[in-house]
């Protein structure tokens, strides 16, 4: 993890997007976190790992639902599957 001021960033930013291809840059504006540079293969797998969890989380509220059960024979045919 590397962590640059706006400034230095602004200033050196082929710099801070070839450590980008490698770690994350965080970018700081007046000693706090406002930014992230990331490689675009980085950020590629971070949102494919974000929606894996919110699928995840999706289907465990949906097992957790009050109502009826469908038989999985009742499902395939619905779908097309049979």
């Amino acid at each position: 993890m590397v962590t640059m001021n706006i400034s230095a960033a602004r200033d050196n930013l082929p710099e801070a997007v070839e450590t980008a291809r490698t770690e994350a840059v965080f970018i700081e504006r007046y000693g706090r976190p406002a930014a992230v540079l990331v490689s675009p293969e980085r950020y590629e797998k971070l949102m494919a790992a974000l929606e894996d969890a919110e699928d995840i989380a999706a289907f465990d509220a949906a097992m957790n639902e009050e109502g009826p059960n469908i038989p999985w024979d009742q499902v395939k045919a619905d779908l097309g599957w049979e």
